[in-house]
């Protein structure tokens, strides 16, 4: 974290990255199809949610948040099942949980152990709440990197070798490295190598106002940040802005982020990441269940050669997780 924060008018930019996703071919409330994103991307329709949010055992507040899925059948041995499922509830106390299923096709279990990552973790932190999990996998050590919010201006990592038991790590990000900042939270952390910045890894994180910044780092643990934002809300329209994602495609790289109004929308940053093009909503929610007018913080992927995007769907009070596959 010593060396000097790069100016972004003068230097590559970064993002972050689509994760591994599934579909799930669950019991549907009503279908809709969302309008055809900008940039030839497809269009995503709700398929359903991986499990029914009023039969958990762990739900303190009736709002789930921040979706995560990875593949665990080709990282360790016996897995629960074949695929993981992170999210969590928001307001104190809550919590990071861990859901988990044989096929994207199909339902998802509740762990029984859940949370898995409390608010209080002696004699390390104890805070009103921990929540936006967000976990990925260097293969270089064979350990799980998992990166989460508590409070608001931290963001914090802990490490597993099973995805399921983690050990704490500390904090890799507050409001004292990016100047001006009042917030530092749902960080997404992927690969992707920046020339000239000796990085193996990006995270895109949501600061203040709400606006989408980024930092690198060589080994997922000590990171740099800069200063200023890498997209901004005003040219969607929008107030806040959030729960970025990474998508390639057309030879160039882009981001897909929430907005306040409910739309998910899409920037191109090229594949320098030295631009911000504005190209208008990607995703348009559902105006009834479960979507209620909100989508959010989407995390994308691609099972059997289709595409799908787990998503936050509703309310920002009473939000649960949903997913929608491209037609």
């Amino acid at each position: 974290m010593s060396e000097p924060l790069l100016d972004r008018r003068g230097l590559l930019r970064a993002a972050v990255g689509a994760g591994v996703a599934g579909g799930l071919g669950l019991a549907l409330p009503g279908t809709a199809l969302a309008a055809l994103g900008p940039a030839g991307f497809p269009a995503y329709q709700y398929i359903g949610t991986p499990f029914d949010k009023a039969n958990l055992r762990y739900n303190p507040t009736n709002e789930l948040i921040f979706p995560c899925i990875r593949g665990m059948y080709d990282k360790i041995a016996n897995p629960l099942g074949r695929y993981y499922l992170y999210y969590a509830p928001h307001d104190s106390p809550g919590g990071i949980c861990l859901a988990y299923g044989n096929s994207l096709g199909g339902r998802f279990t509740e762990h029984p152990n859940n949370p898995i990552i409390a608010n209080t973790w002696s004699p390390y932190y104890s805070v009103s709440h921990v929540s936006s999990p967000h976990i990925i996998w260097n293969a270089a050590n064979r350990q799980f990197y998992l990166y989460f919010h508590g409070e608001n201006n931290t963001t914090r990592m802990a490490w597993s070798t099973d995805g399921v038991r983690f050990t704490y790590h500390g904090t890799v990000l507050h409001t004292g490295l990016i100047p001006g900042s009042t917030e530092t939270s749902y960080a997404r952390v992927f690969e992707h190598t920046v020339t000239g910045l000796g990085n193996k890894y990006v995270m895109g994180v949501t600061n203040g106002t709400r606006k989408i910044f980024w930092g690198w780092s060589s080994n997922g643990k000590d990171w740099q940040f800069d200063p200023t934002p890498l997209v901004s809300p005003g040219p969607d329209g929008q107030r806040d802005i959030s729960g970025p994602s990474l998508l390639k495609r057309n030879g160039t790289a882009y981001i897909v982020y929430h907005g306040n109004s409910g739309n998910m929308f899409l920037t191109e940053v090229g594949n320098a990441f030295d631009r911000e093009i504005h190209l208008g909503v990607f995703h348009r929610p559902l105006a009834g269940a479960p979507d209620n007018g909100r989508s959010a913080a989407p995390s994308f992927g691609t099972d059997g050669g289709v595409q799908y995007m787990f998503y936050e769907a509703g309310s920002r009070t009473g939000a649960t997780i949903a997913v929608a596959r491209a037609v």
